[in-house]
């Protein structure tokens, strides 16, 4: 039986086909302001700066859809007037039409002019330059982790961005290696990371939008492990976050005295959205005790603005051990959004020996005379002075480690401490477990290289993890 066209019959199967396809989108669309469905969507931004570029890209939809629909109307008027017909004659040459040729001219100038124009005035408002009292932060991009310095504020912190809302944040961009790409997809972005140059960029997160914490990614290819480079940005309010950046710049310390004095009797703590304010009181006598190193009560000279004894005598000196003691000053855990909390499983083959205890005040003496000391800074431990890895000032007060590839937790803490890139292809952090193999120089890992035991690496991570 020979083949029978029916050119309606496709024509309708075609739009019905297409007008499915356009309700599915339609409902996938749906919901995409909603952060726990779509987290990481750029069609609900939260500051000024998404939002000009969310606004721009409505335009260019908009325009984009009039200019289809117009010219498929055309095509199909066409092909439906001037399909070939039985017995027609042929249709007639026809070598220009001075109308038709204006017109095709004038209407995509006239639509590239109204392109043209919100682009460049977008262009030019976001890449302006911010204020100068907007909070400067200095982002740096290593291979594979991101570096945040607050230089108004002395802080300097590593994977986890602190904003406060209605507050201009001004970002200056540098790369330490090879080109990254910062960007928050919530709030705006993205902008490069370009040697040897300093990029710009800036927005003010929105008052509606405190207390969120978003994703953050380096979406530059960058080496072996560019999906790892991750972080996250927290929005708090202006008071929190003056306490987070006070905190912060305060030194960290472990003093197994002071830890082990007993605290004396006080009143419940008054309650912050931030957790517990600051202790008042011996707390505050074994905070101070702490940044110099000594016991409370003994007899150390007194520092400037002290009484003797080791008690604050100063408001500078109460101020430095209301800091160091406001542990509660970071975002809280409970309102952490599970989109923020890694997920990651560790290498099935890296194992660490179960039931160990770790001693802070041994893993700081190992911490302190080993090789962690040529890597990492940590303000208040005068050994610690690396710039090479990420700054461990305060580091037991973050949710996330090596890159925000894992959660700051013993278990994982330890297993990185122990052949770290094993867990993160590439990283600088060498493989420091005794016995372990080193996935990138293939050598085993001995005494004699400065390897650690189990009970070595369960000590520092109980030190770390006590320096809030």
């Amino acid at each position: 039986m020979p083949f029978v066209s029916r050119p309606r019959r496709r024509a309708a199967a075609a739009l019905m086909g297409a007008a499915g396809v356009a309700v599915a989108l339609g409902l996938a669309a749906c919901g995409v302001g909603d952060p726990r469905t779509y987290p990481n969507t750029t069609f609900a931004p939260h500051t000024e700066f998404g939002r000009d570029i969310d606004d721009l890209w409505n335009l260019l939809l908009y325009l984009g859809t009039a200019v289809f629909i117009f010219v498929e109307t055309l095509l199909v008027i066409t092909i439906v007037r001037f399909r070939h017909r039985p017995g027609a004659p042929r249709p007639k040459h026809v070598h220009g039409n001075t109308t038709l040729e204006i017109l095709w001219t004038v209407i995509p100038a006239v639509v590239l002019t109204i392109i043209a124009v919100p682009t460049v005035r977008t262009i030019f408002r976001t890449q302006a330059r911010a204020e100068p009292n907007a909070l400067q932060v200095e982002v740096y991009g290593h291979q594979w982790w991101w570096e945040f310095r607050y230089p108004q504020y002395g802080v300097t912190t590593a994977s986890e961005l602190y904003m406060p809302t209605g507050r201009k944040v001004n970002f200056a961009l540098r790369t330490a290696d090879v080109l990254h790409s910062f960007w928050v997809p919530e709030l705006g972005g993205k902008r490069d990371l370009i040697s040897n140059h300093v990029n710009y960029l800036w927005w003010t997160p929105a008052d509606s939008v405190a207390e969120t914490a978003w994703n953050g990614t380096c979406n530059e290819y960058c080496g072996a492990s560019h999906a790892n480079m991750r972080f996250r940005a927290f929005v708090v309010s202006p008071a929190e976050f003056e306490r987070w950046a006070r905190h912060q710049a305060a030194p960290a310390f472990f003093n197994a005295s002071a830890a082990a004095a007993p605290a004396a009797p006080a009143a419940p703590p008054a309650r912050t959205s931030f957790g517990p304010a600051p202790a008042a009181g011996p707390a505050l006598v074994r905070a101070v005790a702490n940044v110099r190193g000594a016991q409370p009560g003994k007899g150390t000279a007194p520092a400037p603005g002290e009484s003797p004894g080791g008690s604050p005598g100063g408001p500078e000196a109460m101020q430095v051990a209301a800091a160091v003691a406001d542990t509660g000053a970071v975002f809280p855990r409970d309102r952490l959004p599970s989109y923020v909390i890694p997920a990651v499983p560790t290498p099935a083959q890296l194992k660490f020996t179960p039931g160990l205890v770790g001693d802070p005040a041994r893993g700081q003496k190992i911490f302190s005379g080993g090789l962690c000391i040529g890597c990492h800074t940590i303000k208040g431990n005068p050994m610690a002075a690396g710039v090479i890895g990420p700054n461990l000032t305060h580091v037991g007060s973050r949710y996330t480690i090596a890159g925000s590839l894992y959660k700051n937790d013993t278990d994982h803490l330890r297993l990185w401490i122990k052949n770290a890139r094993l867990m993160k292809p590439g990283v600088t952090m060498p493989t420091l477990g005794m016995g372990q193999v080193d996935p990138q120089t293939g050598a085993t890992v001995t005494a004699a290289t400065g390897g650690l035991t189990d009970q070595q690496i369960a000590d520092i991570v109980a030190y770390l993890q006590a320096l809030k």
